[in-house]
């Protein structure tokens, strides 16, 4: 899965205005009539729905806007540079390369934001006649459009994100309750990109469920897999940690968890969540009977992802938490990231 990337967006360059005088045929003295350039086209990021990776921005870096017509006679303006629109899957951040500053957060379909805007275009010499000038040879060259180095970060929307050691389960067990079909083996990260599952839960509900690589100490200072997985996991609304039940002290094990997570981002310790005790299908004597109904002050569930026992009751103990939960914050309004690039006048934006 393609998750980040860096690209150039240009707006296009503005047409020049024209010198041009009018002469007709019994028309004396016809004046200036040079037109004036067309505007240059604007690059504009917008959430396109069927898309879920960056995969193409792999092998696209550079995307440019139309530059826009030079001015003729006859009063003739220069037409406007076409537009670009870049598609992007719900769920990018996109960044400056340099300053590392925050320019939109897109989670939304067919949310649009202005990235790079088109150079304005330059004024003919009609333009410039006056009382006192009635033959001006004054014009303007187009202006340049706007350049940005972008970083685009993709931060996966679901309601519950799987979170465990390597080799815990997550993935047998998003692959038992749906369509997803990540990588299982018997040995340590397997998982090398972030898989999503719809889930049904009884007749008509339904929750997205999020496997992201398997954690180990140390994973927020970068160890494993560390930093470049741990961001998908910022949208999840609820936090299911898959945790060994064979293993002698789960409650040591989800303390680890729950520190690598509040080390890389203290409001995910607050996300509601619940433990799913996994691999009881291998148990000894007693199996499933002799393990905690909680873990470290978190409700247990004892399941088996590979028979399926007790996947169930977990689903419907994910799924009740979703509704309850406090509202994902509404995206932040774009700020205006042209900001000082000075504005097209009316008369302008009708040429």
């Amino acid at each position: 899965m393609i998750d980040y990337a860096k690209i150039r967006v240009e707006g296009g360059r503005g047409g020049s205005g024209c010198v041009s005088f009018r002469r007709e045929k019994h028309v004396p003295r016809g004046g200036p009539n040079g037109g004036d350039g067309g505007n240059g086209g604007d690059v504009t990021l917008v959430v396109d729905p069927r898309k879920r990776t960056l995969l193409e921005f792999r092998f696209t870096k550079r995307f440019a806007a139309g530059a826009g017509g030079h001015g003729m006679g006859k009063e003739m303006d220069g037409a406007g540079g076409k537009d670009a629109e870049v598609s992007v899957p719900a769920g990018t951040i996109v960044k400056d390369s340099e300053s590392g500053e925050v320019l939109a957060d897109l989670t939304e379909a067919g949310q649009r934001i202005v990235l790079a805007r088109g150079g304005r275009g330059g004024r003919g010499n009609r333009r410039f006649k006056t009382s006192t000038n009635r033959a001006p040879r004054d014009w303007e060259p187009g202006g340049p459009g706007e350049e940005r180095a972008l970083v685009l970060e993709l931060r996966l929307l679901a309601d519950a994100g799987l979170v465990g050691s390597p080799n815990a389960g997550k993935s047998t067990l998003l692959s038992r309750v749906s369509a997803a079909r990540p990588k299982i083996a018997d040995y340590p990260f397997t998982t090398l990109e972030p898989y999503l599952g719809v889930v049904a839960v009884g007749d008509f509900d339904s929750f997205i469920l999020a496997d992201i690589p398997g954690i180990i100490e140390g994973a927020s200072q970068g160890k494993g897999l560390g930093l470049e997985f741990l961001r998908h996991i910022e949208r999840t609304s609820v936090l299911v940690f898959v945790i060994d039940a064979t293993q002698p002290d789960p409650a040591r094990e989800l303390d680890m968890l729950r520190a690598e997570l509040e080390t890389h981002d203290r409001v995910l310790a607050s996300r509601p969540s619940i433990v799913a005790l996994n691999k009881i299908d291998i148990l000894g004597p007693g199996g499933a009977g002799d393990l905690p109904k909680d873990v470290g002050g978190t409700r247990a569930i004892p399941i088996s992802a590979v028979t399926g026992e007790g996947v169930g009751a977990l689903l419907f103990a994910i799924h009740a938490l979703v509704p309850v939960l406090v509202p994902a914050p509404a995206p932040v309004p774009p700020p205006d990231v042209l900001e000082g690039w000075p504005e097209r006048s009316s008369e302008e934006e009708g040429a």
